[in-house]
């Protein structure tokens, strides 16, 4: 289940559903006073545009680097002490909520990365420690065990996560799911798709408004740049902070946006009324009709080893159904593709059984049988494989019975998962598909809603290091395919291709006339570490894990 509840100052107040609010962007250094006297003028000059809500960057009272335990220590605040309470004073000075995220001092030598929230008063009402640690973060910082507070303000509930835990879905969603209608997103990001990918996400897959504040300048101290850089061949650049803090609707549209260098407040002025409807375009609710009884396997400790092949295969996507796909289908087997995504209920299987004839291709798609949304996977024998989705659709309110668990099947190049219909909405298959072992993921759908296209699809892949085949029809973007490339993140110990300053996101081959095709790697799954000792599915944070099992919300 979700964290405890705390309510603000201003809860007893008239309700409102509009709000403005800021996130703030600038760099901080090794001096814990100089870095609380730019907290407090970033604060000031905030104010000057009259916000409710003042969100500020995470490590925003020391750089995440550290020399030693004992300095890790030394450098984090008390909750209790002068430099959060500096902050709160500021708060209660302009009459507005502020959060702002710094490493906190615990048991010594143990310290977390909080984010705190200050209300109109001034007042600490709630914190919540940081569940997932990045990299270095990890040798001397603490990990929170624990889902973070759902907070009760006159804007309603109200949550915070940072960086990292972004990067995943668990942190975020599980706060939805406890009625947070506005999370904050306070980051110490260097990585371009946090941007341009998983802060639009969270979003739009929980139908929520997202306040995210990320740093500019160095995230290490200025006078070891050059040795990072040139220990790990890279750009000085690629140390900075990537700035472009952001604010997010609910349907994944970012409202504003900073800039890619130097301090800023980004505003908007938003209705949380916006939050009520979190229909897809085809009606199905990607809250209410989630199956948190199905969701078990997440909740437990690890993951299956991978099953991929680490030579590559030909994968091809199709936009079109009947007599077109069966014919698309069997050119792709003529030409050598292992694998081939149709539309959900674009072909009948004795039909794709013959254009598979003679070859080693299977094809993926559903039928209609009853009652049942029959999802199969078909080889030139016949049905390998087959299951049913696991979430109702409102596009197909025949489709009464669901399946309990991702149906997955091992083939020759490696395991497929196959998530179908509107399975695709949710992020909870995708991660079912991944701690399951499988290196590539079948999606036969049709998807109608822009953001799965231009963020969903990119996400699933990212998040869990999976190559994934959508088959759809044309309707918000056709068919693509997400390959995992063999370059992730800084750590690499030799690279293929330049760092472009992303951390995990997928090579997206788009449909060219109704077709996407592209070589994958299946092996390529295996590798879950965005960073040292951060593997994105067995390092999954576990009671947020666990909430998506409880929360039927």
């Amino acid at each position: 289940m979700t964290g405890q509840r705390f309510s603000t100052s201003d809860s007893n107040t008239p309700r409102t559903d509009t709000l403005r609010v800021a996130a703030v962007q600038f760099a901080t250094g090794t001096d814990v006073d100089a870095n609380l006297a730019t907290c407090l003028r970033m604060i000031d000059r905030a104010a000057a545009e009259s916000p409710d809500l003042v969100v500020l960057p995470e490590f925003s009272n020391h750089l995440s680097v550290y020399e030693s335990a004992d300095h890790c220590w030394e450098v984090a605040v008390d909750l209790d002490g002068p430099f959060l309470r500096a902050i709160g004073e500021r708060a209660a000075e302009h009459g507005f909520h502020v959060v702002v995220t710094v490493t906190v001092r615990r048991n010594k030598p143990a310290a977390t990365v909080t984010n705190c929230w200050f209300d109109p008063s001034g007042a600490l009402v709630a914190t919540a420690d940081k569940q997932v640690l990045m990299g270095a973060e990890r040798e001397y910082l603490s990990t929170g065990s624990v889902v973070g507070p759902i907070i009760d303000s006159r804007f309603g509930p109200v949550a915070m996560y940072s960086c990292m835990e972004g990067v995943v879905p668990e942190t975020p969603r599980s706060l939805a799911l406890g009625g947070a209608r506005l999370l904050t997103n306070s980051l110490n990001s260097f990585a371009l798709d946090e941007a341009a990918l998983h802060i639009p996400v969270r979003a739009a897959e929980n139908g929520v408004f997202v306040v995210a504040a990320n740093k500019v300048g160095p995230l290490i101290p200025e006078n070891r740049v050059g040795e990072y850089a040139a220990a790990m061949g890279l750009p000085e650049e690629a140390f900075h902070g990537a700035g472009e803090s952001q604010v997010v609707a609910p349907d994944g549209t970012v409202l504003a946006k900073g800039p890619l260098r130097g301090e800023a407040v980004v505003l908007a002025d938003i209705d949380l009324t916006a939050t009520a409807d979190r229909s897809a375009a085809g009606g199905t609710d990607r809250i209410a009709d989630r199956r948190p009884e199905v969701y078990g396997p997440l909740g437990t400790e690890g993951a299956s080893e991978v099953v991929g092949s680490g030579s590559p295969i030909r994968a091809v996507a199709l936009a079109s159904d009947g007599e077109r796909a069966i014919a698309e289908t069997g050119s792709a087997a003529e030409g050598g593709a292992a694998l081939v995504v149709l539309p959900e209920l674009a072909a009948d299987v004795d039909d794709l059984r013959q254009a598979l004839a003679g070859s080693e291709t299977v094809a993926v798609t559903s039928v209609r049988d009853g009652d049942r949304h029959r999802t199969v996977v078909v080889g030139s024998d016949g049905v390998l494989a087959e299951s049913k989705p696991m979430h109702r659709s409102a596009r197909h309110p025949w489709a009464t019975a669901l399946a309990d668990e991702v149906l997955t099947v091992d083939l020759g190049w490696g395991r497929l998962a196959v998530v179908a219909g509107d399975d695709a909405l949710f992020p909870e298959p995708f991660r079912l598909a991944a701690v399951a072992g499988a290196s590539v993921v079948a999606v036969p759908t049709h998807l109608e809603d822009p953001w799965l296209v231009d963020l969903g699809i990119a996400e699933r892949s990212g998040e869990s290091r999976l190559n994934l085949v959508v088959g759809t029809r044309e309707a918000a973007g056709g068919p693509v395919i997400a390959a995992l490339p063999p370059d992730f993140t800084l750590w690499m110990p030799s690279r293929e291709r330049e760092f472009d300053g992303t951390i995990n996101t997928p090579d997206l081959h788009l449909a060219v006339d109704g077709v996407a095709t592209a070589e994958i790697v299946p092996a390529r799954a295996a590798n879950k570490n965005v960073s040292r000792g951060t593997d994105l599915v067995g390092g999954r944070p576990m009671a947020a894990a666990r909430a998506l099992a409880a929360n039927s919300t």
